[in-house]
């Protein structure tokens, strides 16, 4: 069975989202953010501190879009339930696009707006860098803007991984108090894409496994 290494409302939300949409079993083992200055005993399992760790059986995996690709691929091969978009389809190269965009262009920017906006003592804090991050972030939504002028999903007409590893990048920038400045179809986007049952079971997933094993069921607090 997979095992996927989460902290709340983290990047693992990502594959753990993309389980639930394939329906697939799997076990949550829960973690205090960040693992690696809350529960050292997380850098036996994976050295590097960070979430997501999925395992499934002697694959390993650390990075969220990439485990979205693999989830989508390895647990539903006949893609029945269309997450994946295959090389002979006209949206396969948006896919791609989409799912690493989610991650290099979209959530960077924030988690440098996280550390050195919230996250760090006062006397670390670079609010000019957080300033700059944040327009940083707000200006790469452009791309997503325009595609969203006239379809429904990034690519392939219809719900994929990509939208997953796009809409946590949205999702973060609601905590980060952003989602006022995103453009409407974006957040009219975002709001649909909450109405998924696949995203509402995500959340009652995380949230009940954190009450389950101790841990804090609120995403890390952003003073």
């Amino acid at each position: 069975m997979v095992v996927l290494y989460h902290c709340v409302s983290a990047r693992s939300f990502r594959p753990l989202w993309m389980l639930e949409e394939l329906g697939a079993p799997y076990e949550l083992r829960m973690l205090p953010f960040p693992p690696r200055l809350h529960q050292r005993s997380y850098l036996e399992v994976n050295p590097l501190g960070t979430i997501p760790l999925l395992i499934d059986g002697d694959t390993r995996m650390t990075e969220s879009a990439a485990i979205c690709q693999y989830l989508a691929e390895r647990l539903d091969p006949q893609n029945v339930k269309g997450l994946a978009v295959r090389p002979n389809e006209p949206g396969f190269g948006a896919w791609l696009n989409g799912l690493h965009q989610g991650e290099a262009t979209l959530t960077f920017p924030q988690t440098v707006v996280l550390r050195y906006g919230h996250f760090e003592p006062d006397e670390r804090k670079l609010p000019q860098a957080a300033a700059d991050y944040t327009k940083w972030f707000l200006s790469r939504l452009r791309w997503i803007d325009a595609v969203l002028q006239d379809n429904e999903f990034l690519c392939a007409g219809r719900f994929t991984a990509a939208d997953i590893s796009v809409a946590y990048a949205l999702m973060l920038a609601g905590q980060l108090g952003l989602q006022a400045q995103m453009p409407a179809a974006v957040n009219a986007y975002w709001g649909r894409l909450q109405e998924r049952e696949g995203f509402g079971r995500a959340l009652a997933a995380q949230h009940d496994a954190a009450l389950a094993q101790g841990i804090s069921p609120q995403a890390a607090a952003i003073d």
